[in-house]
């Protein structure tokens, strides 16, 4: 175990040591020992250190890919117990078959002499890649929270939602220059290359460390829990996986825990008295996705709607809410809820285009009847239609089916 953790402080020093732009070659050999013994669990205890001395995630992105590449041999050769097929870390590495799948297309394409023909037959298979940002929310919303409860370094895996944040820009670049006729072939290639090293880095990142590192702290249940929550999202390039046996049990016992709040608490207040029920119900017609986060910065609560704007997964319960956002937007959260705290705001509005909608997000501070913080509300609304509204339309106008 000593030696163990020596090695951790001397891989330390190895990622300090490239980070400060030193003889790389000097820094091998000094550290060589270490690094043909590095394990994924220990990748996650090196990053993690930096992250907690304050390199943000976009500042270790400018020189990790090095340092991975350094750890390559050993990662490669690390034995660990792969998944079974089904399982979601076995639905996710089948993913990462099918986008791998999908690049290769691409690259056949790229074979194409004529530029304006490549660029035609490039632009539906670019826009069908944009789909894998369903396996990156399953990781940044299921995945993630539950390891960030297991052990504290999973805190640096906010370096992998930045990279995630990159890619999908990087995706976003290609389209842009996919659709517009002046962008030339250069150009083309030069984004395409992004794409194709920061995709296939991801996959690589995610089979040598992250999956290896979870294989060995995640507990069975928590396995099949994780799988139950990906149900709620697609799944790019495979097909969507059946649902399993103890779903159905778990919906049974919540009919039988709604029935006992039906048979007994009540919540009453002047305006009126709603049971468990009815209180779900009522939260799930809104058309709005509504998140509660505590004066602790915890999350507490979400709706379920019928059309959600946003991925959520139960796994975020008790995540603080700063891990919930990409880390280039952490600093605003923090500075709307410190708002919120010092009483200085009572909400703040934003609006965003998703697609060919457009979404209004809200924040709403919440104050009990003493004025005391007590937490916040995130509320959002696809407001594309109402937008569109003219004229007006009275109850009388109503037409039945």
């Amino acid at each position: 175990m000593k030696t163990d953790q020596l090695r951790i402080v001397n891989l330390i020093e190895y990622a300090q040591g490239v980070m400060n732009k030193e003889d790389g070659k000097e820094l091998y050999l000094k550290y060589r020992s270490d690094i043909e013994q590095v394990t994924p669990q220990e990748v996650f205890e090196v990053f993690y250190s930096l992250y907690q001395r304050g390199v943000e995630p976009k500042g270790i992105l400018v020189f990790l890919d090095k340092i991975i590449n350094v750890f390559y041999k050993s990662l490669i050769s690390y034995s660990w117990k792969r998944p079974e097929e089904n399982s979601f870390i076995g639905l996710l590495m089948q993913e990462n078959r099918g986008l791998i799948n999908r690049l290769d297309s691409v690259k056949e394409t790229l074979k194409e002499k004529d530029f304006e023909l490549k660029r035609r037959e490039l632009i539906p298979k670019v826009r069908e890649l944009m789909e894998f940002k369903h396996h990156y929310m399953k990781k940044e919303n299921i995945l993630f929270p539950f390891l960030e409860k297991k052990m504290e370094k999973f805190n640096g895996l906010a370096i992998m939602w930045a990279i995630h944040d990159e890619t999908r820009s990087l995706l976003k670049k290609v389209m842009e220059c996919l659709e517009n006729e002046s962008c030339d072939e250069v150009k083309l290639n030069v984004e395409l290359g992004n794409l194709f090293f920061a995709m296939h880095g991801l996959i690589k990142k995610e089979e040598l460390i992250l999956f290896p590192a979870a294989s060995e702290i995640v507990e069975a249940n928590e396995w099949i829990e994780m799988y139950k929550q990906s149900l709620e999202y697609e799944f790019p390039f495979i097909d969507k996986p059946e649902q399993i046996a103890e779903e159905k049990q778990t919906s049974g016992e919540l009919d039988e825990l709604m029935a006992g709040f039906n048979g007994g608490y009540r919540f009453k207040t002047e305006t009126g008295v709603l049971d468990f029920e009815q209180i779900l119900m009522i939260f799930n017609a809104l058309p709005v996705d509504m998140t509660f986060v505590d004066e602790n910065n915890k999350v507490k609560f979400f709706t379920r709607p019928k059309d959600r704007i946003f991925p959520r997964s139960s796994a975020i319960i008790g995540r603080d809410v700063a891990k919930c956002h990409p880390p280039e937007s952490v600093h605003v959260v923090h500075e709307i809820i410190d708002a919120f705290k010092a009483g200085k705001k009572d909400h703040a509005t934003f609006w965003i285009k998703l697609k060919d909608k457009m979404i209004l997000i809200q924040y709403f501070a919440l104050r009990n009847s003493m004025g005391l913080y007590k937490g916040v509300l995130e509320v959002s609304q696809d407001i594309t239609e109402i937008r569109q509204l003219e004229g007006e339309k009275r109850l009388l106008h109503w037409e039945k089916l």
